[in-house]
């Protein structure tokens, strides 16, 4: 649910006009209703032209014309506060709205679907949030109100209130009295935030930046076939600080001899970026001179967990080297699977397993194996081997299994896969290996800087977690989305 416009308007009683005392309207909101409604689409207009088709609507205005037929007519009769409002691009609605102490609370929400007929109401989840949104407003204005002074005192805090109550149109929060307990909001002087920093802090200040990569590869084991392999790379940053402005630079380093950051996109809170960040792109293969740090990203930080900056890199190898061969004997299969972690890889994983399915047969029956390292056990569906290799590669860096397996009758629980029949099959991986990257990116606590108030405690982490990361039989045919020109 989403507002398209608020609105607070004065308009004392036997008057006949009124003034917009407070309007806030939504771009991106308005956006999404142009596309829901398409051709049923009205704009909203200017505050002058919304409030005189209000007022008109609500009998505030033109005293001469005491009765209009389509409005005052016994087949229209409103019971609801929704209104439709007629302007120049035809008639804006549902427009909510209800007067209470000579102001006039209005709100329109996204309808999202054609106007086209009107939808009932009920329907329209948007509704209900509106009018507990203006309900909470009511509560707000006319809490402790006593003069002009304090009422305009009250308008004055509402940008503030609602960029934490309604962000970017989304009521999240319909007690403005309690979140103006829990900041502090300044009535003489408002101080600009970004849009993405819906409140302020108050609390010890503290940064935290983690830098996560996931490593995807499809390896084959074939002359025809490359083994591909890809490093995607995500910064999360939660930076508690008091104060809605403070700055905070992140530089993100290599190593001598990492693997240079390409693709980088960042969020939209960052402040400035090298061009060299900027161009430096996985399609250029040929070129050499890639940008290789330091990457320095200055912002002003949301209030909440967020993803600072995204990235690729095309490391030179795997970090695990696999081998697995399948062959079927009679009702047996036998398979040989060989692991080989790079020497230039931490050895130091918190988990390590290596899975092997099998599709479209029955339930193994019987299982021979001789494993060089860690332990393998046959998963409860009988379908599945998982290999728990553990913490730890030994000394040696490499570790194989060999196995026959045989299988039972195939039942309706057995999974099924169009795509590995016959000895088509695959060996999948599952790590994690903490405070490491395979690029070598870091962020260390003088890679943070902060510019605020009070002397932050930064913590910084890293970590490298396989994605989709496959071993396939290299005694099948297997999938192969891209193949080059040349060997």
């Amino acid at each position: 649910m989403a507002l398209r416009g608020l609105w607070l308007i004065s308009c004392e009683p036997g008057a006949c006009g009124g003034a917009v005392l407070f309007s806030r309207r939504y771009p991106t909101v308005e956006k999404r209703a142009k596309a829901f409604n398409g051709a049923s689409y009205v704009t909203v207009p200017e505050d002058s032209v919304f409030l005189k088709a209000l007022l008109f609507e609500l009998k505030l205005t033109d005293p001469d014309k005491n009765f209009v037929e389509y409005r005052d007519s016994c087949s229209r009769i409103n019971k609801t506060s929704v209104y439709a409002l007629t302007t120049e691009g035809g008639d804006l609605w549902p427009v909510l709205a209800f007067q209470k102490s000579g102001l006039i609370y209005v709100c329109l929400p996204l309808v999202e679907q054609s106007l086209t007929p009107r939808p009932p109401l009920i329907t329209i989840s948007g509704i209900s949030q509106a009018f507990a949104l203006l309900s909470g407003l009511l509560v707000f204005i006319n809490s402790s109100q006593k003069n002009e002074a304090e009422m305009s005192a009250k308008v004055s805090q509402l940008p503030s209130l609602l960029m934490q109550t309604c962000p970017l149109g989304t009521p999240l929060d319909t007690n403005l009295n309690g979140l103006l307990d829990n900041i502090h909001v300044s009535t003489n002087h408002i101080q600009k935030q970004p849009v993405w920093r819906v409140s302020t802090y108050k609390g010890k200040p503290q940064v935290n930046v983690c830098i996560t990569e996931k490593v995807k590869s499809m390896q084959y084991d074939k002359r025809d076939v490359p083994d591909m392999w890809q490093v995607y790379g995500t910064v999360t940053c939660k930076c508690d600080l008091e104060g809605v402005t403070s700055n905070v630079t992140v530089s993100l380093n290599l190593p001598a001899n990492g693997s240079p950051l390409q693709d980088i996109l960042v969020h939209p809170c960052v402040t400035s970026l090298d061009s060299a960040i900027l161009t430096s792109c996985s399609v250029d293969v040929m070129d050499d001179s890639a940008f290789s740090g330091p990457y320095k990203l200055p912002f002003t930080p949301p209030s909440d967990l967020f993803n600072l900056c995204y990235y690729t890199s095309q490391v030179p190898v795997p970090p695990i080297l696999g081998f697995y061969q399948l062959k079927e004997e009679e009702l047996q299969l036998k398979l040989t699977v060989n692991l080989k972690l790079h020497e230039s890889v931490k050895n130091a994983f918190e988990y390590c397993e290596a899975r092997i399915p099998f599709f479209n047969r029955g339930p193994v029956t019987h299982l021979e194996y001789k494993v060089s390292y860690g332990q393998l056990d046959v998963f409860r569906d009988k379908s599945l081997l998982v290999w728990v290799i553990g913490q730890k590669f030994p000394k040696s860096l490499e570790i194989s299994l060999t196995g026959t397996v045989t299988f039972g009758s195939m039942s309706k629980e057995q999974p099924v896969d169009p795509i590995c029949t016959g000895s088509t099959a695959y060996v999948k991986l599952y790590f994690r290996i903490p405070d490491y990257t395979l690029t070598g990116c870091y962020a260390d606590q003088h890679s943070v800087q902060v510019f605020s108030s009070g002397k932050p405690k930064i913590n910084t982490s890293r970590e490298l977690i396989s994605s989709d990361y496959y071993i396939w039989n290299s005694k099948a045919p297997a999938p192969v989305v891209y193949r080059p020109l040349f060997f």
